[in-house]
Protein backbone atom coordinates (compact mmCIF):
# COMPACT_ATOMS: atom_id res chain seq x y z
CA UNK A 1 0.00 0.00 0.00
CA UNK A 2 1.45 3.45 -0.88
CA UNK A 3 2.61 5.72 1.89
CA UNK A 4 1.01 9.19 2.13
CA UNK A 5 3.50 12.02 2.60
CA UNK A 6 3.39 15.79 2.86
CA UNK A 7 6.92 16.91 2.13
CA UNK A 8 6.57 19.63 -0.54
CA UNK A 9 5.02 23.08 -0.87
CA UNK A 10 3.97 25.29 -3.77
CA UNK A 11 4.01 29.05 -3.39
CA UNK A 12 2.26 31.24 -5.95
CA UNK A 13 3.74 34.75 -5.99
CA UNK A 14 1.74 37.57 -7.55
CA UNK A 15 1.80 41.34 -7.82
CA UNK A 16 -1.02 43.82 -8.38
CA UNK A 17 -0.13 46.11 -11.28
CA UNK A 18 -1.99 48.82 -13.23
CA UNK A 19 -2.41 46.18 -16.00
CA UNK A 20 -3.85 43.64 -13.56
CA UNK A 21 -2.47 40.71 -11.61
CA UNK A 22 0.92 39.33 -12.66
CA UNK A 23 2.10 35.87 -11.59
CA UNK A 24 5.76 35.05 -11.12
CA UNK A 25 7.09 32.04 -13.03
CA UNK A 26 10.55 30.53 -12.79
CA UNK A 27 12.34 28.46 -15.43
CA UNK A 28 14.39 25.53 -14.16
CA UNK A 29 17.94 25.30 -15.50
CA UNK A 30 18.29 22.96 -18.45
CA UNK A 31 20.98 21.03 -16.57
CA UNK A 32 18.73 20.21 -13.58
CA UNK A 33 18.33 16.47 -13.11
CA UNK A 34 14.67 16.84 -12.15
CA UNK A 35 12.35 18.54 -14.66
CA UNK A 36 14.99 20.50 -16.62
CA UNK A 37 13.86 23.59 -18.54
CA UNK A 38 10.26 23.71 -17.34
CA UNK A 39 8.41 26.84 -16.23
CA UNK A 40 6.90 26.54 -12.78
CA UNK A 41 5.95 28.45 -9.67
CA UNK A 42 7.98 28.41 -6.45
CA UNK A 43 8.30 24.91 -5.01
CA UNK A 44 10.28 23.33 -2.23
CA UNK A 45 10.84 20.48 0.18
CA UNK A 46 9.84 20.88 3.81
CA UNK A 47 12.87 20.61 6.06
CA UNK A 48 12.93 18.72 9.35
CA UNK A 49 11.09 20.58 12.15
CA UNK A 50 9.84 23.18 9.66
CA UNK A 51 6.18 24.00 9.21
CA UNK A 52 4.84 24.02 5.65
CA UNK A 53 4.12 27.77 5.70
CA UNK A 54 7.66 28.42 6.97
CA UNK A 55 9.01 26.43 4.03
CA UNK A 56 6.93 28.49 1.59
CA UNK A 57 8.19 31.77 3.06
CA UNK A 58 11.79 30.52 3.03
CA UNK A 59 11.55 29.22 -0.54
CA UNK A 60 10.02 32.50 -1.74
CA UNK A 61 13.02 34.39 -0.44
CA UNK A 62 15.64 31.78 -1.45
CA UNK A 63 14.35 31.32 -5.00
CA UNK A 64 13.42 34.94 -5.77
CA UNK A 65 14.90 37.32 -3.21
CA UNK A 66 11.36 38.64 -2.63
CA UNK A 67 9.45 39.00 0.64
CA UNK A 68 5.69 38.84 0.85
CA UNK A 69 3.78 41.69 2.39
CA UNK A 70 0.67 39.47 2.42
CA UNK A 71 0.87 35.70 2.73
CA UNK A 72 -2.04 33.25 2.52
CA UNK A 73 -2.83 29.57 2.87
CA UNK A 74 -4.88 28.44 -0.12
CA UNK A 75 -8.04 26.36 0.48
CA UNK A 76 -6.78 23.44 -1.60
CA UNK A 77 -3.97 20.91 -1.85
CA UNK A 78 -2.30 19.35 -4.86
CA UNK A 79 -1.46 15.67 -4.95
CA UNK A 80 0.63 13.34 -7.08
CA UNK A 81 1.85 9.77 -7.03
CA UNK A 82 5.52 8.76 -7.22
CA UNK A 83 5.95 5.22 -8.47
CA UNK A 84 9.68 5.05 -7.63
CA UNK A 85 8.97 4.98 -3.88
CA UNK A 86 5.22 4.19 -4.00
CA UNK A 87 4.11 7.40 -2.29
CA UNK A 88 1.11 9.66 -2.59
CA UNK A 89 2.33 13.21 -2.06
CA UNK A 90 0.09 15.95 -0.68
CA UNK A 91 1.30 19.49 -1.39
CA UNK A 92 0.26 22.48 0.71
CA UNK A 93 -0.43 25.62 -1.35
CA UNK A 94 0.40 29.19 -0.43
CA UNK A 95 -0.06 32.60 -2.02
CA UNK A 96 2.39 35.49 -1.59
CA UNK A 97 1.53 39.03 -2.58
CA UNK A 98 4.77 40.78 -3.46
CA UNK A 99 5.87 43.97 -5.17
CA UNK A 100 6.49 43.76 -8.90
CA UNK A 101 10.23 43.94 -8.60
CA UNK A 102 13.46 42.54 -9.93
CA UNK A 103 13.79 38.90 -8.98
CA UNK A 104 17.09 37.46 -7.76
CA UNK A 105 16.71 33.89 -8.98
CA UNK A 106 18.49 31.02 -7.26
CA UNK A 107 21.00 28.77 -9.00
CA UNK A 108 18.30 26.17 -9.74
CA UNK A 109 16.59 28.59 -12.15
CA UNK A 110 17.77 30.37 -15.28
CA UNK A 111 14.98 32.88 -15.96
CA UNK A 112 11.89 34.48 -14.48
CA UNK A 113 8.79 36.12 -15.94
CA UNK A 114 5.92 38.19 -14.60
CA UNK A 115 2.87 36.92 -16.52
CA UNK A 116 -0.81 37.73 -16.77
CA UNK A 117 -3.29 34.89 -16.27
CA UNK A 118 -3.34 33.73 -19.89
CA UNK A 119 0.43 33.76 -20.34
CA UNK A 120 1.03 32.09 -16.97
CA UNK A 121 -1.38 29.24 -17.66
CA UNK A 122 0.05 28.72 -21.14
CA UNK A 123 3.67 28.75 -19.98
CA UNK A 124 3.60 26.79 -16.70
CA UNK A 125 4.34 23.09 -17.19
CA UNK A 126 2.12 21.23 -14.72
CA UNK A 127 -1.66 21.07 -15.22
CA UNK A 128 -2.22 21.32 -11.47
CA UNK A 129 -0.31 24.61 -11.42
CA UNK A 130 -2.31 25.88 -14.43
CA UNK A 131 -5.54 25.08 -12.57
CA UNK A 132 -4.29 26.63 -9.34
CA UNK A 133 -3.33 29.87 -11.12
CA UNK A 134 -6.83 30.03 -12.64
CA UNK A 135 -8.40 29.39 -9.22
CA UNK A 136 -6.26 32.09 -7.59
CA UNK A 137 -7.18 34.57 -10.30
CA UNK A 138 -10.90 33.83 -9.85
CA UNK A 139 -10.62 34.18 -6.08
CA UNK A 140 -8.67 37.46 -6.26
CA UNK A 141 -11.30 38.90 -8.62
CA UNK A 142 -14.15 38.10 -6.21
CA UNK A 143 -14.03 39.68 -2.74
CA UNK A 144 -16.24 36.94 -1.21
CA UNK A 145 -13.95 34.20 -2.52
CA UNK A 146 -10.79 36.15 -1.65
CA UNK A 147 -12.01 36.29 1.95
CA UNK A 148 -11.78 32.49 2.13
CA UNK A 149 -7.97 32.72 1.93
CA UNK A 150 -6.47 32.38 5.40
CA UNK A 151 -3.91 35.15 5.89
CA UNK A 152 -0.74 34.24 7.77
CA UNK A 153 1.01 37.56 7.46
Amino acid sequence: MPEIKSQFIECYAYANTPEGIKFLLLKRHNDNKIHPGIWQIITGRIEEREKAFETAMRELEEETGLKAFKFFVLPKITQFYTFQNDTVNLISLFLAEVKLDKVLISNEHSEYLWCNLQDATEKVHWNSQKNNIKMISDFLANENLKNTFVEIK
